[in-house]
C-alpha cells in the first residue's frame, strides 16, 4: 500500500500513453506480450506489430502479429506529456512502444485506449477518493463525537439525534440522490472533491459513535478531573488528555474506512453518478465493462475489477492487523 500510493505522482512516467490517447486502429485490442527472445535468440524486450482484419466466422476484428519483424521497447524515451505530482510538466516515460507497433499491455478499450496506462492514471483518483473522504469523516467524527461525550445534556442530546437519523437512511440512495444533485457542467476536479466529501459526509456517524462512548468512559478519570482543576480548558483536555489515550483505535478504524470510500466512488462511478469521463478512475473504466456480452468477449475490459479488489483486501488486513496488535486485552 504504501508503494502503491508513493508512486502515484510518478504515474504519468511509469505509463507508456496518456489516459485518453487514442488507436483508432486497435479498437478491443487484446493484450500483447513482451517477449524477449525470437528465433531462438535473446535479443532483450520487444514486440511483434499486429495488423487488424476482419474474421469472416465471428464478424470481429482480429489481431495477428507480425512475427517476422520484432520492434524492441524504447526506454526513458519521449511521449504523451503529463506532469509529475500535478506540478511539474514533463513527457518522459519509463517505457514506450516502438515505431510502428502498439504496447498494449492489458489490452485497449472500445475506443483504443490503452487499459493499463488508464488504470495506472485511475489509481490517482481512486485511491486519493479514500484519503479525502476519511479527513472529512474523521474531523467531523472526532469533533461531535468528542463533544457529545465531554459535554453530555443538550449538546449530547442533539448530536445523538442528528446520528441516528444520517445512520437511518439508506445509504446507496442516499449516495446516489447527492451525487445526482451535483450538476453536470462541473468540471472533473470539482466533482472529485465534491463526492470526496459526500463519502465523508454520510461516513462520519459511526466514528462519533466510538469517539463518544470512548469520552464517557474517560471524562470521569482522575488524570481528567485534576486537569480540569488546575484550569485546562475542555479543548485542552480534549486535546491532550483524552484523544491520545485511544489514538491506536482511530488509527486503525481509519485503514478500516478507507475501503469503504473506495468502494463508494467506485460504486458511483460505476453507476454513472460519480465522475465521470475525461476523468479516469477504476469506477469510471468498469462504467464501460457493464455490458455482460462485451465482457464475454473482451474479458480484458473487466480487469479494473483486479487492483480494486487487491487494495480493499489489502487495507482491510491492514486495519485488522492494527487493530489486533494495538488491542490492549490481546494475549
Amino acid at each position: 500500500l504504501l508503494t502503491c500510493y508513493l508512486l502515484l505522482p510518478f504515474v504519468g512516467f511509469i505509463a507508456p500513453y496518456g489516459p485518453n490517447d487514442r488507436n483508432s486502429e486497435h479498437l478491443f485490442a487484446p493484450p500483447q506480450s513482451v517477449r524477449w527472445v525470437h528465433e531462438g535468440q535473446f535479443i532483450g524486450p520487444f514486440v511483434y506489430p499486429t495488423t487488424s482484419e476482419p474474421d469472416l466466422v465471428t464478424f470481429q476484428w482480429k489481431f495477428v502479429p507480425d512475427t517476422s519483424r520484432p520492434l524492441p521497447l524504447e526506454f526513458f524515451c519521449e511521449g504523451t506529456s503529463y506532469k509529475i505530482a500535478g506540478l511539474i510538466p514533463s513527457n518522459t516515460h519509463l517505457f514506450c512502444p516502438p515505431e510502428g507497433a502498439t504496447l498494449f499491455l492489458w489490452g485497449s478499450d472500445r475506443l483504443g485506449r490503452d487499459v493499463f496506462s488508464r488504470i495506472l492514471y485511475g489509481a490517482q483518483l481512486s485511491l486519493t477518493v479514500g484519503l479525502i473522504g476519511i479527513t472529512v469523516s474523521f474531523v467531523l467524527g472526532i469533533t461531535f463525537g468528542s463533544m457529545a461525550g465531554y459535554f453530555g445534556g443538550r449538546i449530547d442530546w442533539v448530536i445523538n439525534r442528528v446520528i441516528e437519523i444520517l445512520r437511518s437512511l439508506p445509504e446507496l440512495p442516499l449516495w446516489l440522490a447527492l451525487s445526482a444533485a451535483v450538476p453536470s457542467n462541473w468540471g472533473p476536479v470539482s466533482v472529485f472533491f465534491i463526492i470526496s466529501i459526500i463519502l465523508g459526509i454520510l461516513d462520519w456517524p459511526g466514528l462519533a459513535r466510538s469517539v463518544r462512548a470512548k469520552f464517557l468512559s474517560l471524562r470521569e478519570e482522575e488524570y481528567v478531573r485534576a486537569a480540569e482543576m488546575m484550569g485546562a480548558s475542555s479543548r485542552r483536555v480534549i486535546r491532550k488528555h483524552l484523544l491520545p489515550n485511544f489514538m491506536s483505535h482511530l488509527i486503525a478504524s481509519a485503514t478500516l474506512s478507507i475501503p469503504a470510500m473506495i468502494l463508494g466512488e467506485t460504486a458511483l462511478s460505476f453507476l454513472g453518478l460519480g465522475l465521470r469521463a475525461p476523468a479516469v478512475s477504476w469506477g469510471v473504466m468498469l462504467n464501460d465493462a457493464q455490458n455482460l456480452a462485451s465482457i464475454e468477449i473482451y474479458p480484458w475490459t473487466a480487469i479494473p475489477m483486479l487492483p480494486i479488489i487487491v487494495i480493499v483486501l489489502a487495507f482491510n488486513f491492514l486495519g485488522d492487523g492494527l487493530r489486533d496488535s494495538l488491542d490492549p486485552y490481546d494475549s
